[in-house]
């Protein structure tokens, strides 16, 4: 695999063009990967062999290391292609662009054999407990929502130390091998059912010291600003692109409808003609321009502030987890909508207006973009003194 332009505009123009390079095989594998619970096999191998997978991988691995507004701008294509296959981008690349940048040499030539980059799963949640032993930790924990387990050669998974040993209580990320890991086959859910996204475990597992690190660091030991950012601001645009992405193909399936579409028993007028559509599909264009628009200002900024070499301060990644947040709520209201006009053939497995209705709902429930998210932000807003960026 090549690596990727230093300059910012031309590595967007490559990662877009690879995004329009998978459309068709994304297309083709969308049925599929609702049907067996998991990603296609063919979707897989073309986000890898594109490199979309290399994100937010450093670029001196021969990543991309792209910036915040390009990594919303690719999440969102590839999400309004295919939910199923942007969520599992964002994980997959979120999750291999973390450990890439902060794992040390040793463990990245043993990860990276011959140089390639590994598919990897991941929950950032501290479901487990990492005991320190000689040499590394002993982990055990149980884990929801492993998104791309199934086709992951790795997994990164949240682990807290307790306390009672020097330095503690904090939380790590632990980097596994697939194959040590205990998949629980539960992924049968309403929404974002290609993403495979089943529990895994392990059981008194011995992660060597090389292969944890502390979650709270923000200098990385390789790689530049992007691994600066912090959580959960190395996330959030994340979420904004892939609600962006499903709401607008909810919009596109919606506005392809109503050319063809009527309603009523008697009735020949077509729904494109109807003024309370044209008014939803109006406001639904809006409001998702305006949300976008609020998600690149704040990214904007909190890029500046990483390329300063500042990670953003606490009232930002506030700010950036409740613009997730927002934005979603937006996708959730514009899709329900554009589902409501597509009447009774909407409700039929073969509508894209059904899986999107599905998938944004899904996506909704994401610790991420709950409402706490709101009320974090509030708290800063008020200047309160216990203010805090996540629960």
């Amino acid at each position: 695999m090549n690596g990727f332009p230093h300059d910012r505009e031309e590595k967007h123009r490559v990662l877009m063009e690879a995004v329009e390079s998978v459309r068709d095989t994304l297309e083709a594998g969308a049925e599929e990967s609702e049907r067996i619970g998991t990603l296609s096999p063919a979707s897989v191998v073309a986000l890898y062999e594109s490199g979309l997978l290399r994100l937010k991988m450093p670029q001196v691995l021969g990543g991309a290391e792209a910036d915040l507004v390009t990594q919303l701008d690719v999440l969102e294509a590839v999400s309004r292609i295919d939910p199923s296959s942007g969520w599992c981008l964002m994980i997959g690349a979120a999750s291999l662009g973390g450990m890439s940048a902060f794992l040390p040499d040793d463990s990245i030539e043993e990860v990276f054999v011959g140089g390639r980059p590994p598919k990897v799963a991941g929950a950032a949640a501290p479901s487990g407990t990492a005991t320190p032993v000689d040499g590394g930790y002993r982990v055990t924990g149980r884990w929801q929502f492993g998104s791309g387990i199934q086709h992951s050669e790795w997994v990164s998974a949240g682990a807290r130390v307790a306390s009672g040993f020097e330095g503690y209580p904090r939380q790590l990320r632990v980097i596994m091998p697939r194959h040590k890991v205990k998949v629980h086959d539960n992924w049968q859910v309403m929404g974002l059912r290609g993403t495979g996204s089943c529990d895994f475990s392990v059981d008194d597992l011995f992660v060597p010291n090389g292969f944890a690190w502390d979650s709270t660091l923000t200098e990385p030991t390789r790689g530049g600003a992007l691994y600066r950012l912090g959580r959960p601001a190395f996330v959030t645009n994340e979420h904004s692109a892939f609600a962006l992405g499903v709401a607008r193909r909810a919009l596109d399936a919606v506005t392809e409808v109503a050319a063809s579409k009527t309603r009523g028993y008697n009735s020949v007028n077509l729904l494109a003609n109807r003024p309370a559509f044209q008014g939803a599909l109006g406001e639904g264009d809006m409001r998702l321009r305006a949300a976008r628009s609020l998600n690149v200002e704040v990214l904007e900024e909190a890029w500046q502030s990483v390329c300063a070499g500042h990670t953003p301060p606490p009232p930002l990644q506030a700010q950036m987890r409740s613009c997730a947040t927002y934005t979603t709520d937006v996708a959730v209201d514009v899709t329900s909508r554009a589902f409501h006009y597509g009447g009774g053939a909407a409700l039929f497995t073969n509508s894209i207006l059904q899986q999107c209705l599905r998938d944004v709902h899904a996506a909704a429930q994401h610790q991420m973009v709950s409402d706490t998210a709101y009320e974090n932000h509030g708290q800063f807003l008020l200047g309160l003194p216990d203010a805090r960026v996540m629960e």
